[in-house]
């Protein structure tokens, strides 16, 4: 009989390389406490809850407004990051030209954007915000999200939404980095936001980019 702990019991002669760090599939570090193991484990737990429920939330409220989730999620690229091109906000993202043309032409139709002439080249067409009724909807819709998180902040120093803030950014990162990786490029396709035009307290997964129209 083979003696415990070789190959010949399904173990690798060099089995132990590899299992110092099993962290990605919810085993513990060596050297970390099983306190510190279950509060990463619920962080984990709670930021792919937030993920899902953000998700929903911006389905139910692109449903509200009248306007698809794809569409919506345009709208927010062009309240974050201001006037841009079609091609722009095309690489940003990642839906082929003629989506885009579609995506701007029910937008356009329900005037939450317009499409003018750039004024230094007539060849480029500009997307900008518009003021059509369809934005009537967004005070309704988000007004109440904005109050929520305020209310919340409200609870919390100053110092400590600094810090909430500091993480909210790495985690930013992180899922630009993410969707960087899932392109196969090294565009995260939001870079360069107008820091000004971020809500003014957001958790993380935060799509809802023109909230500031419901402050």
């Amino acid at each position: 009989m083979p003696e415990h702990g070789t190959e010949a019991e399904g173990m690798p002669e060099h089995g132990t390389e590899g299992m110092k760090d099993h962290s990605d599939r919810g085993e513990p570090m060596l050297g970390v406490s099983a306190e510190r193991h279950r509060l990463e484990n619920d962080f984990l737990l709670a930021m792919r809850r937030t993920g899902s429920i953000m998700q929903l939330l911006s389905q139910v409220s692109a449903d509200r407004i009248g306007i698809n989730a794809t569409d919506l999620n345009c709208l927010n690229i062009v309240a974050l990051t201001g006037r841009m091109t079609a091609g722009d906000l095309a690489r940003q993202t990642g839906l082929s030209t003629a989506s885009i043309t579609g995506v701007l032409d029910r937008l356009e139709e329900g005037g939450f954007v317009r499409r003018v002439r750039d004024p230094h080249d007539r060849r480029r067409v500009i997307v900008e915000m518009g003021g059509g009724p369809g934005l009537r909807e967004i005070g309704p819709t988000f007004g109440p999200v904005v109050k929520a998180w305020r209310a919340t902040a409200a609870d919390y120093s100053d110092h400590e939404l600094r810090l909430l803030l500091e993480f909210q950014g790495k985690l930013e990162e992180i899922m630009r980095g993410q969707l960087a990786r899932l392109r196969g490029d090294d565009a995260t396709g939001l870079r360069g936001l107008d820091e000004a035009a971020r809500p003014a307290v957001c958790g993380p997964s935060c799509g809802f980019g023109f909230l500031w129209l419901a402050r």
